[in-house]
């Protein structure tokens, strides 16, 4: 059950009407959670039912007294994790599907190759089109307390130092998959606006913990 819960909200979309469902204290119809989130009302029916597949959500028709179809209008499932999760057990999770991914042989590349998929599907949601300004929303909103150093910026390019990593417990224990997870997020973001990441220094390097961005 968890690993369907993880794959559920493993989608930027799912996630975001999860959020939408956890934080309201009505239920809510997918036209008004559309409304919300900028989507098509198709699109979020859609996502939706794979939340109800999951167990996290509920659905209630609601029959307005005339004819034609009812409405739905959906709601959390009892029992379905709150806002955020229970932080204990969500480190604890993060972990073991880390030792996961390393026993069943995901690599640093793998781990690239994902962050990039995210990066480049969260910026497609995204309406700030600069890449420095785009990248660094992204990066202060997962918790990694983004500061562009000025004092770096040459040639088109920008620094922009990490002051706080939300990943640093797993980043310590699994630094080839968590730290190229994190470059390929950055990666994904850039190139959705036509950046490119010229340097990504992680945890253990000699200068840590930034990205070098080149624009064209």
């Amino acid at each position: 059950m968890e690993f369907e819960v993880l794959k559920a909200l493993g989608d930027e979309t799912r996630h975001s009407l999860y959020q939408e469902l956890a934080g309201s204290t009505a239920p809510r119809s997918a036209t008004e959670l559309a409304e919300t989130l900028g989507l098509h009302p198709n699109t979020v029916r859609l996502h939706l039912e794979r939340l109800r597949e999951a167990g996290l959500i509920e659905v209630e028709a609601v029959h307005r007294g005339t004819v034609g179809r009812p409405r739905h209008r959906y709601s959390l499932a009892p029992g379905a994790p709150g806002l955020g999760f229970d932080p204990p057990a969500h480190v604890l999770l993060a972990g073991l599907l880390a030792a996961m991914a390393e026993a069943t042989g995901a690599d640093g590349a793998a781990a690239l190759a994902t962050g990039r998929a995210w990066g480049a599907n969260s910026a497609q949601r995204a309406s700030e089109s600069a890449c420095l300004s785009l990248l660094a929303a992204e990066l202060d909103r997962l918790g990694f307390e983004p500061a562009a150093d000025a004092t770096a910026t040459r040639d088109g390019a920008t620094r922009i130092d990490f002051l706080h990593c939300p990943f640093r417990e797993l980043a310590e224990a699994y630094p080839e998959l968590v730290c190229n997870l994190h470059r390929g997020m950055c990666e994904g973001v850039a190139e959705s606006r036509r950046g490119t990441v010229q340097t990504f220094s992680s945890l253990y390097e000699p200068d840590p913990c930034h990205v070098v961005v080149a624009l064209p």
